[in-house]
C-alpha cells in the first residue's frame, strides 16, 4: 500500500506521514524544502525500517513541477492508494489592502498544486478503480474571518474542488475526503505565544485521516471538521 503526501516535511504533513508509516504504508513524500524533507525522511526510515520512504523536493505551486511530481511517482511504479494533498501556505491580509499577487500565489499553492498533481495521478487510479484522496482544506474554507483575505478564498476553492472531484469519481470507486481543521500546534504556532494546550495537536488530524481509510469500500467519510475543544481562536 502506497501513501503520497505533499507538504510532508513538517507540521500536519509530517504527522500524517508518521501515522501511515506506523500502519505499514510505503511513503512518497513531497515538500518544497529539500533539507527539511531529507531530515523527515531519514527520521521515518530510522523509526520504521520495514517500509520504503521515497522523497523529492518539488514546488507544487508551479504547474510544471506539480506535473513532474506526478510523473516521478508514476515512474516509480507506485499504485496510488492514498493521496494527501496537504501542500499549502498562509499569507494573512485583507482583500482591500493585501499586496498585488497574493491571490495568485494563494491559488497556486493551495489549489492548483492539488489540482495538477491529482490530474496526473487520476488515470491510474481510475483504471484500478481504487484509491482515496484527502484534500486538507481549513476552517477558513467554511467561514470567512478577519485577515483571512486571499488565503480564505483559496481554501474555499479547494473545498469546491473536493466536492466536484468526489462526484466525478464516485462511479470509479475512488473516495474523496475534505478535511477542515482549525488551529493545530505546529512550528508555525511556536512563536505565537498561544498555549499548546489551547489548540489541537497535529497528530489529531493524522488520526482522523488514517481512521477514514479503515472503512469498507462501500463507505466513505466525505467531510471532516476538527476544531479545538474550546473553539476557534
Amino acid at each position: 500500500m502506497n501513501c503520497i503526501i505533499t507538504g510532508a516535511s513538517r507540521g500536519l504533513g509530517k504527522a500524517i506521514a508518521e501515522k501511515f508509516a506506523g500502519g505499514g504504508y510505503q511513503l512518497y513524500l513531497i515538500s518544497r524544502s529539500a533539507d527539511a524533507l531529507r531530515d523527515t525522511s531519514d527520521e521515518l526510515r530510522e523509526k520504521y525500517p520495514a517500509i520504503h520512504v521515497r522523497s523529492k523536493a518539488f514546488d507544487l505551486g508551479d504547474k510544471q513541477q506539480a506535473i513532474q511530481c506526478g510523473r516521478w511517482i508514476i515512474d516509480h511504479g507506485a499504485d496510488v492508494d492514498i493521496l494527501v494533498n496537504n501542500a499549502g501556505q498562509f499569507l494573512p491580509g485583507n482583500i482591500s489592502d493585501e499586496k498585488d499577487g497574493v491571490l495568485e500565489k494563494m491559488m497556486e499553492v493551495n489549489l492548483y498544486s492539488a489540482y495538477h498533481l491529482t490530474r496526473v495521478l487520476l488515470p491510474g487510479m481510475i483504471q484500478r478503480k481504487k484509491g482515496h484522496i484527502f484534500n486538507i482544506c481549513s476552517i477558513a474554507s467554511l467561514k470567512a474571518y478577519p485577515n483571512g483575505g486571499s488565503y480564505s478564498i483559496s481554501k474555499y476553492a479547494l473545498a469546491g474542488f473536493s466536492s466536484n472531484l468526489r462526484e466525478e469519481l464516485k462511479p470509479h470507486g475512488i473516495k474523496v475526503t475534505a478535511l477542515y481543521p482549525g488551529a493545530a500546534y505546529t512550528d508555525s504556532w511556536a512563536a505565537s505565544g498561544v498555549n499548546p494546550l489551547r489548540i489541537m495537536e497535529a497528530g489529531d488530524i493524522a488520526e482522523m485521516v488514517y481512521a477514514a481509510t479503515r472503512l469498507s469500500p462501500q463507505a466513505t467519510v466525505e467531510d471532516i471538521v476538527l476544531r479545538p475543544q474550546l473553539g476557534d481562536l
